[in-house]
């Protein structure tokens, strides 16, 4: 491995042990798909646990394309070979224990959880295993554990949205978020970033080169033929052929009338393939590698990994995002319709590992170049660079014309709103709830507020009990109060926005010259600003509109008779609380004020959950209806009037919350109520 290379993975490692001395909560790793994340993190978890035996790491990795499993075998086998000594990795999973109840020991100090794995209904939620582990590990009080070591956890692909871990949050020390694309919007502000540039100036990954969008997918076959015999000749490794189709019903389509003939031509006829569907079965794949066809689907994937595996085309119906590592790909063809979306860093990543990494000096410079080039067919993304600076408009008096007032739930003074002691007064212990030890793991399977409310009441062991044996009727209590926003949801004192703020780009953008907001490019103003979704610029493109009409074609904003903006989650107050299977913040994407003073708040949602949350379509209904319960109750207690815009093709469907009152109303009819 070049020393290039090495050197620039210490440094970033010690970078990020440096920016621990900051005392933040939250930090964020960014490091291109390739260029050694896994090695970076175990790294990093060696020289903490070197100086610190009081602390332990937890990895949330993605559960799908077995990443987890991935991550663990990699820190087994870095602790295992010396390099990494300190690590000392167990993997959680739901056969933990065989038969009966989970378990979880204590005496690793690097556990590997798949995210999916904790969530309702899970054995490992259900049965409070991964809750009494936590309390074990951290010597909480209310479960009479002594270990008292600090939890560091590790979001592996923090892009992926998740919120399994969300309620677990108090039992954290350190969250340390980790992915070649963190998201602005979800406050992931890199602290220590290793560039593209640098990765590949390092060899760590390799150079792209973009091919003509316009090359059919036989042009681009043939351009790998080409360098087959290259690549099997001067480095010692069959390469492979990506080929990425929509995920779309149109993917058959595109299969039968493009793909499978392609490849079947007489030119590429020895090529063998394969088609990976997303089904975790691997229920519609197929091959033509008689061979392959021998071993379980199962297999396929860990077999295609190998250099001198036989398999020349990797066909996907799905998204090449993560986990998997494939370092022999070096070519990604994507099928392009009228769906087609740009090449992400995540889909790039797949083909731009370096297949000879550790021994790269040792080539030849003609053989170097080969194992640093990779030669994407699809939409070029749009140059990321550096997060996008915004600062606002101040000199306007801007933040004090738009004030907005966030609401918080209660959560500080349940117990004292909740009396416990009435609720079980007259109760008598039932003696039916089994031992103290299956009781105990009853009472971790509630909420955190409900198991404080047991200790703040229990102060003997009989109350402790009856407590627990009437558990069930505390959480209904529980939930009928925070969900009751009339009694548990409180004000805040009003925001505005704040003086910075920056997000990530997209190629989703628009000129904006009349809003809070400004930035500078290149030391001169720009007006271009981009969004995370097609429906948020939309919904841009309407309030633009409006002040347009209201106010006249003006880009000044004196007098500030009408005022909006982007609510950037960084640095941002401006947010509510709800309670969704646990406390979530709702940072809403646009505040407006409109000529007669009013504030609008709004928060744009798509048709279909978002591809990015790794939730399921319950999840993410339950999620919308619990947002409207909560912009309900704040429109009455803020006097502040609230939005669901849903784009439906070029439709909006607008859900409206005024004091209390909610309504459905479409684009015209919001454009006329600010009139």
């Amino acid at each position: 491995m070049l020393q290039e290379a090495k050197d620039l993975q210490n440094r970033a490692v010690t970078k990020m042990v440096a920016a621990l001395s900051q005392g933040k909560k939250e930090y964020t790793f960014k490091a291109p798909t390739g260029s050694g994340k896994t090695y970076m993190m175990a790294d990093f978890m060696n020289r903490i646990l070197a100086t610190h035996n009081n602390v332990v790491f937890l990895v949330s990795s993605l559960s799908k394309s077995e990443l987890a499993e991935q991550n663990y075998n990699s820190f087994c086998t870095l602790a295992q070979n010396g390099t990494f000594p300190k690590l000392n990795p167990y993997l959680i999973n739901s056969e933990t224990s065989g038969e009966g109840s989970l378990y979880i020991p204590t005496d690793y100090n690097v556990y590997v959880l798949p995210r999916d794995l904790y969530k309702d209904k899970s054995k490992l939620k259900e049965e409070g295993t991964f809750l009494n582990f936590l309390q074990t590990t951290t010597g909480d009080l209310l479960s009479g554990g002594t270990a008292g070591k600090s939890i560091f956890v590790i979001k592996d692909e923090c892009h992926i949205a998740t919120s399994n871990l969300d309620e677990l949050g108090r039992y954290f020390s350190v969250v340390i978020n980790y992915s070649a694309t963190p998201k602005l919007s979800r406050k992931q502000l890199p602290d220590v970033e290793i560039s593209n540039t640098d990765a590949e100036e390092a060899k760590l990954i390799k150079q792209v080169e973009f091919q003509p969008e316009t090359d059919s997918l036989d042009t681009a076959l043939d351009k790998f033929e080409e360098i087959k015999a290259d690549y099997t000749n001067k480095l010692r490794v069959n390469p492979c052929f990506i080929i990425q189709i929509s995920n779309k019903d149109k993917a058959e389509e595109e299969l039968s009338n493009n793909i499978f003939p392609t490849l079947s031509n007489t030119k590429h006829q020895d090529l063998k393939w394969v088609y990976i569907t997303g089904d975790q079965s691997g229920k519609g794949c197929r091959t033509n590698d008689s061979g392959l066809n021998k071993l379980k689907v199962s297999k396929w994937k860990e077999y295609m990994k190998g250099t001198e595996s036989s398999i020349s085309v990797i066909i996907f119906k799905m998204v090449i995002s993560e986990g998997w590592d494939i370092p022999r790909a070096c070519m990604l063809y994507q099928v392009r319709d009228t769906q087609s979306k740009q090449l992400d860093e995540q889909v790039m990543g797949r083909v731009r590992r370096n297949p000879r990494l550790l021994d790269f000096e040792r080539l030849p410079k003609d053989a170097q170049e080969l194992a640093s080039t990779a030669w994407i067919w699809g939409i070029k993304p749009k140059e990321a660079g550096l997060p996008k600076q915004v600062n606002l408009f101040s000199n306007y008096g801007i933040e004090n014309d738009i004030r907005v007032t966030p609401t918080k739930l209660k959560v500080e003074t349940i117990s004292n709103d909740i009396d416990v002691a009435s609720l079980l007064a007259g109760k008598k212990e039932k003696l039916t709830g089994g031992s103290i030890f299956e009781m105990y793991r009853t009472l971790s399977q509630y909420e955190n507020e409900i198991v404080e409310m047991c200790y703040n009441y229990a102060d003997t062991y009989e109350k402790w009990r009856l407590f627990v044996e009437n558990v069930g009727e505390i959480k209904k209590k529980y939930h009928s109060y925070i969900t009751d926003y009339e009694k548990s949801m409180e004000i805040c004192k009003p925001v505005s926005f704040p003086y910075g703020s920056c997000y990530n780009e997209t190629e989703k953008t628009l000129t904006l010259d009349d809003w809070v907001w400004y930035r500078k490019e290149n030391d001169k103003l720009s007006d271009e600003f981009s969004f995370d979704s097609e429906a948020e610029k939309k919904w841009a493109e309407v309030l633009k509109d409006i002040r347009h009409s209201s106010i006249g074609q003006t880009n000044l904003l004196q007098d500030n008779k009408f005022l909006w903006g982007k609510n950037f989650p960084l640095n941002s107050e401006i947010k509510y609380e709800y309670f969704s299977d646990g406390i979530h913040s709702s940072y809403p994407d646009f505040v407006m004020k409109d000529k007669k003073g009013r504030i609008h708040i709004f928060e744009v949602k798509s048709v279909n959950k978002s591809s990015a949350l790794n939730i399921s379509e319950e999840e993410y209904e339950e999620k919308v209806r619990s947002l409207k319960e909560c912009y309900k109750a704040c429109s009455q207690k803020t006097k502040h009037i609230f939005y669901l815009p849903i784009l439906d093709g070029s439709t909006w469907k607008i859900t409206k919350f005024e004091d209390g009152v909610e309504t459905t109303i479409d684009k015209k009819t919001f454009v006329d109520g600010l009139q």
